[in-house]
């Protein structure tokens, strides 16, 4: 059975006009809160004042719908922020209980996407970025009919730079994150975005290789300089460049391996 002190909240308005219209006048159990001890008794006004003002959580929690969270976990969130503003609200500063607890129950929900919604790190001032974008974007796309609201026109209204808004507009695309399985738009044949990555191009250690060797090559005898290019540039077998050059196929082979162990030996010894 309840106590005294836990007698049901009226919904009932005071004189005093509240910005939200079924806000429950609590202002005589926010003062018994302030002047009552820890105990059992507390506990029951705590939770009976914190379930009169769910509805406007509630309500706050709707305004974030269609964001990439469920209505039923952004309510859990908002009942969090709200519990917080009833635990920390001060009735003796003299200002209402909403005016105090709509910016706290918001800021919880703000919180909420911020750390566990965004796919990729976005700075605050990024964030708050996207969200004045956003707003614009919404409140422009009333006034404008048949096409989307410029950036010049989402600045002026925003009162941001074109370059400010550039930024929320990129924000606004890291939200959330395709896998990289999905299938690209407009493609018919399963291409996902996987197929679309690039990776590293082999040949770009040859050219680090070939740009190493090269003073080393060209600090080679002519003969040698000769071989190699013929070799590995023009492609000829070592019979061909021995018939060429008047010489031994196995002169030419022994040439081949004492260049290569020695430019290979040098450009080592330079990395070391």
């Amino acid at each position: 059975m309840r106590t005294p002190t836990s007698a049901p909240l009226n919904p009932v308005k005071s004189g005093r006009r509240h910005p939200h219209d079924d806000a429950p006048d609590t202002a005589e159990a926010f003062a018994k809160l302030s002047d009552m001890p820890d105990g059992p008794d507390r506990d029951v006004l705590r939770h009976d004042v914190v379930e009169a003002w769910l509805p406007m959580a509630d309500r706050l929690a709707g305004r974030f719908r269609n964001r990439g969270e469920s209505y039923d976990d952004l309510r859990q969130v908002a009942a969090m922020g709200l519990v917080k503003a009833v635990d920390r609200y001060d009735p003796a500063l003299g200002n209402a209980f909403e005016s105090y607890a709509v910016p706290t129950v918001t800021g919880e929900i703000k919180r909420h996407f911020r750390d566990h919604m965004w796919t990729l790190h976005v700075p605050r001032r990024v964030q708050d970025l996207r969200n004045r974008v956003r707003f614009a974007q919404h409140e422009l796309s009333g006034n404008i009919t048949g096409r989307a609201p410029t950036t010049a026109e989402i600045a002026e209204h925003a009162n941001l730079t074109e370059d400010e808004v550039r930024t929320g507009l990129e924000a606004l695309e890291s939200f959330t994150a395709l896998s990289l399985d999905a299938e690209l738009p407009g493609s018919d044949d399963g291409y996902s975005l996987s197929d679309a990555l690039g990776a590293a191009d082999p040949a770009l250690d040859v050219v680090i290789d070939r740009e190493a060797v090269k003073p080393r090559i060209a600090a080679l005898p002519e003969r040698e300089r000769q071989i190699l290019y013929m070799r590995f540039f023009g492609d000829m077998t070592q019979s061909r460049i021995a018939e060429q050059l008047g010489i031994s196929q196995m002169h030419v082979s022994r040439l081949i391996t004492r260049c290569c162990h020695q430019l290979r030996d040098e450009v080592l010894a330079d990395a070391a």
